[in-house]
């Protein structure tokens, strides 16, 4: 395997992927010939078969191979599923095939006019009328080759060099090769380059490279065990690994964003909320983008909770950096007050006045200072509540109220005190319905992201299958042309049974 940045495309890489020669006789073992063909065809986007000389019976008796693939590979999980509906699924992730011909000597042309290379093999895949088993045994690897990959080409290429150098070739230069077939291998190595796409799964999903060393693993561990490599399998097995990824991804982006942006104590409970909603949709988005195939949305749900647990953690740091910034700032502003108390300053007549006053005083001084957070008010009232022993003391030793006065002072000091009761009450009741609210906002922005990932890739599947029926139709009419019913007719059901999937209704979307 070689893997070099890509000559034509930027920030892709080429991977070079070379099998060691089928058909040795002396390794004695088909199987292993049979399992190395089936692991190219999985692995890579445009598959070239190199052989020698022209493509005869010889040549197509070799490539038997290719009529082994529906025991290699399946493309469905389901045991329900038959060998011929599984083919039928080959050509939608099938790679090109490419056929090279080296050392060739024939002219190509047909009844005395020039054909292509392609047209060569277009050619060389006709098959013959007859039901013998003569006949069947050189159809079945045309067949296999025209229904399997979605686009077939041929290049064929001259003897390098003069014969006795042959033996000479990893050492010669350019200049000592043949001019004719240099220019058929810059011919080859353009189309190559400019033609083979991106390594793509069902859904749209690109092979980089930890997706191919995952695939390689899951396919060769399949064949180790004695199990076929199944595609929907090794995707699956793929999402596993990368949907857990996608959510931890997801995560550190919103702490990374929380982080930044979160300046603890927030004034309010819907500022906190605010900035959790907006990292929240962006960490959505990311594991959107960097996850596939979330069976039941079992990640997204994960992530949810989550992100549900973190928006939790930052309301407890939150009220926990408000109450401790109010209790330092109580402590700091009222201290003159209590130092007041403790040398006697308001137990004398008309001490209480003085030291409600300046109460107020020091409560209003409080209440002005910037970022106390959440917890101000619950903070205040339980300082203000634990001095009322304090507040009542001075009252009773003020000997210039009268009783009935004290009578007033201790009811309106009760009043204040049940006021402030409904008010936390009041307050618990709005932080609830704000996180109730903020609960349904992140279901819905979980249902949207979701609902448009959906109908992307079904956008994305609708697509694919659009390109394979036109292949198939293709195939199925050119059949059709060659006087072959029964593969026409069995192509045609494959077309209407794709376009059956197509029509079926999509799925409702929701997380529970």
């Amino acid at each position: 395997m070689w893997c070099v940045p890509h000559p034509k495309k930027p920030n892709h890489t080429l991977v070079l992927l070379d099998t060691e020669g089928l058909g040795d006789v002396e390794k004695g073992d088909n199987q292993n010939d049979s399992w190395i063909f089936a692991l190219a065809i999985l692995l890579s986007s445009t598959f070239i078969y190199n052989s020698m000389g022209t493509i005869n019976q010889q040549a197509m008796d070799q490539l038997h191979y290719v009529t082994e693939l529906t025991d290699r590979i399946r493309a469905n999980s389901s045991p329900d599923t038959s060998e011929v509906a599984d083919s039928a699924a080959f050509m939608s992730f099938f790679p090109d095939f490419v056929w090279t011909l080296r050392d060739f000597s024939l002219d190509l042309e047909v009844d005395g006019e020039p054909i292509s290379a392609d047209q060569y093999l277009e050619t060389s895949l006709k098959l013959k009328q007859g039901s013998s088993q003569k006949d069947k045994n050189f159809n079945l690897p045309r067949l296999c080759i025209r229904k399997f990959f979605p686009k077939k080409k041929c290049f064929i290429f001259d003897r390098p060099t003069h014969r006795k150098k042959l033996g000479q070739l990893e050492t010669l230069h350019d200049d000592e090769l043949d001019p004719e077939f240099l220019q058929q291998a810059a011919t080859f190595c353009s189309y190559i380059f400019n033609n083979s796409k991106t390594k793509t799964l069902s859904g749209g999903i690109k092979v980089n490279g930890p997706r191919l060393e995952n695939l390689v693993l899951t396919y060769v561990n399949a064949i180790s065990s004695g199990d076929l490599p199944c595609i929907e399998n090794a995707v699956l097995a793929l999402a596993q690994i990368e949907n857990s990824a996608a959510v931890k991804k997801a995560s550190a982006h919103y702490d990374q964003q929380m982080g930044q942006k979160l300046q603890l104590p927030t004034d309010t409970l819907q500022e906190l909320l605010d900035l959790h909603r907006a990292s929240e949709r962006e960490a959505i988005e990311v594991f959107f983008k960097n996850s596939f195939k979330d069976i039941d949305h079992l990640f997204q749900k994960e992530l949810a909770a989550e992100l549900e647990k973190k928006k939790d953690d930052f309301c407890k740091q939150n009220m926990k950096a408000s109450s401790d910034r109010c209790s330092a700032l109580l402590k700091e502003i009222f201290s003159p007050l209590e130092e007041g108390v403790k040398q006697g300053i308001y137990s004398k007549p008309g001490g209480y006045r003085l030291f409600i006053q300046k109460s107020k005083e020091l409560k209003n001084k409080y209440l002005q200072e910037p970022r106390k957070g959440v917890q101000a008010e619950e903070i205040l009232q339980t300082y203000l509540t634990s001095k009322e022993s304090i507040t009542d003391a001075i009252l009773q030793a003020d000997r210039t109220l009268t009783e009935k006065e004290k009578d007033i002072e201790v009811q309106r000091v009760k009043a204040e005190s049940a006021e402030a009761a409904a008010k936390k009450l009041e307050e618990m009741q709005i932080k609830n319905q704000q996180m109730m609210e903020q609960k349904e906002k992140s279901y819905q922005e979980h249902v949207k992201q979701l609902t448009e990932k959906m109908e992307s890739e079904r956008t994305q599947l609708m697509a694919e299958q659009q390109r394979t029926i036109a292949l198939k139709l293709q195939e199925q009419a050119q059949l059709l042309k060659e006087g072959f019913q029964k593969e026409s007719r069995q192509l045609h059901n494959e077309i209407q049974n794709l376009k059956e999937d197509m029509r079926k209704p999509r799925s409702r979307c929701t997380i529970s």
